[in-house]
């Protein structure tokens, strides 16, 4: 895997962390039920990059569901971190938000690879086209 196809699968994980992070930062501690939370165009999103990068044949298809799948608990993550630093006693039940996330973020991610893998498969790879 060349920088390019890194640095775009970096992009990607990114683009899935602050797009499912910012509306889920936003939320009051309180109300929080998850993946009720996680819910919306973060998460289409998150599947949208799956799919073109797949399609785009950037990186195997387990590379890419797993990193950009990883984008969603990553962000569960970095809210359980900077409000169990404020408050310690705020998310004793962390390992479960983390592993519904994770779910989450996988099952979305799939619904992007798997299309954008079996698409990227039906279309000819740049090389073969040249020697039609």
């Amino acid at each position: 895997m060349n920088k390019v196809h890194q640095y775009a699968l970096a992009a990607g994980f990114v683009a899935g962390f602050l797009a499912v992070g910012i509306p889920y930062w936003m939320i009051p501690y309180g109300t929080i039920n998850l993946p009720n939370a996680l819910y919306g165009l973060g998460l289409y999103l998150v599947g949208a990059v799956a799919f073109l990068l797949c399609l785009n044949r950037i990186a195997s298809f387990g590379k890419v569901t797993c990193v950009i799948g990883a984008s969603v608990p990553a962000a569960v993550f970095a809210r359980v971190l900077v409000e169990g630093i404020m408050d310690p006693s705020s998310h004793n039940l962390w390992p479960l938000e983390i592993g519904i996330a994770l779910i989450t973020g996988l099952i979305c991610s799939l619904a992007g690879s798997i299309p954008g893998s079996l698409l990227a498969r039906m279309l000819p790879t740049r090389d073969q086209g040249a020697n039609t």
